[in-house]
């Protein structure tokens, strides 16, 4: 019987990953000021021992745990922030962390985080983890001259993506794993697998009504949002015409430029199809939800054909490099980083609709076991919000436990 505890520990995602590999483990505390998210953790696990909201208060025990995990809140590092860094208080959480990792001296621990973290004022805050985690060696390269106040551990870190790990969801996490000094100080990565599961097999049958946008949401992401719009090449990158909620409504050129960027490589908006993966969820909320929009070309050469389980992302209407296309780079039938707002599209039937709750979660790999007691909206977040879980699996498997 292992002993764990965990910081900013949302719904549990390091709790699905113990259970999926069968482990049996005491939770000596949860840690997470959120309601709701709390709500959902104890709704699916119950309500640990010991279960304070505040980082800053909750004790720290004595007995070294087995396994610490932490995930201090990645707004003040993510590409899609201000980038405040450390004069962001978010970002102070980390030294929580350390401070914790320095009393408890758990055997070991792991650190999640985006992976704009990496590229945080030139590098230097992630230097700076590191220099105060691995003050024996970092990815086996021995610490000569370690930092007074870094922790007698033996770091490993890399950027994982959930596509390379059985997950259709494009998401890039860094992840640094720590290990005690007096443990066996190698760590194996988990070995990248080929991706068989695509985004359509998350999606549900028989959705509720309630997820389609309405023809006056339609016609609201196609209007005025969209006035300074770059035109885009409707010859190459889109069909003259949307069939939306089982109705065809043909727009004209001016209007269906307006949709976005078809095949342009940014992260939040893009046209996909159901064969490939989820955009990347993150923290970030945004006024339009994820919709499935069926897109027709009036001909097959010259540019690229939507089809059934293609998607679209209306999440930041406002914005010329964030809007719905096609993208590249991520792997065919791969949806891109969704966000807590699941602002994610593909084709469904000739209808918009949103991702719903329970496909977010499919996308985090959450089994369908696991339930939640809030609204839709805080489900959405805590998706975005949450870790990967066979990531996480992964990663504990590989662990001299």
């Amino acid at each position: 019987m292992i002993k764990v505890g965990s910081d900013f520990s949302g719904v549990g995602a390091f709790n699905q990953a113990l259970m999926r590999l069968g482990i049996k483990f005491t939770e000596v505390f949860a840690c997470d000021m959120d309601k709701h998210a709390r709500q959902t953790f104890i709704h699916n696990y119950g309500e640990p021992g010991y279960y304070p909201t505040n980082v800053y208060e909750r004790e720290i025990p004595s007995e070294p745990l087995d396994i610490y995990m932490t995930s201090p809140p990645c707004q003040a590092f993510s590409l899609a922030g201000k980038r405040l860094g450390k004069d962001d208080k978010r970002g102070i959480l980390f030294f929580n962390s350390h401070e914790f990792i320095q009393v408890n001296k758990p055997r070991y621990f792991i650190f999640e985080n985006v992976k704009g973290l990496l590229s945080d004022d030139g590098g230097k805050t992630f230097s700076e983890w590191c220099n105060m985690l691995g003050g024996k060696s970092v990815n086996g390269n021995p610490v000569i001259f370690p930092y007074e106040e870094s922790v007698p551990y033996h770091i490993y870190w890399k950027v994982l993506n959930a596509k390379h790990h059985g997950v259709p969801q494009n998401r890039e996490r860094v992840f640094i794993i720590g290990i005690r000094d007096d443990e066996d100080n190698t760590f194996r990565w988990p070995i990248e697998e080929h991706l068989t599961k695509r985004l359509k097999d998350v999606l549900q049958e028989d959705v509720d009504d309630k997820y389609f946008l309405s023809h006056k949401m339609l016609n609201f992401v196609l209007s005025t949002n969209f006035q300074e719009a770059k035109p885009i090449d409707i010859n190459r990158d889109v069909a003259p015409c949307v069939k939306v909620g089982g109705d065809v409504s043909c727009f004209d050129t001016n209007k269906l430029k307006k949709i976005g960027y078809i095949n342009q490589d940014t992260q939040a908006s893009a046209v996909y199809d159901e064969n490939g993966l989820s955009q990347t969820m993150t923290a970030g909320t945004h006024g339009y939800a994820m919709g499935y929009i069926q897109v027709k070309s009036a001909t097959s050469k010259g540019y690229e054909e939507a089809t059934e389980g293609d998607s679209i992302n209306f999440s930041v209407p406002n914005s010329e490099t964030r809007r719905g296309r096609v993208g590249k780079g991520v792997g065919k039938g791969v949806a891109q980083t969704l966000d807590t707002a699941c602002n994610q599209a593909t084709i469904d039937g000739y209808k918009i609709r949103r991702l719903t709750p329970r496909e977010c979660f499919r996308l985090m790999d959450f089994p369908d076991t696991f339930t939640w007691p809030v609204s839709d909206s805080q489900a959405y977040k805590q998706a975005g919000n949450s870790i990967v879980v066979n990531v996480l699996y992964k990663i504990i498997k590989n662990l001299n436990l």
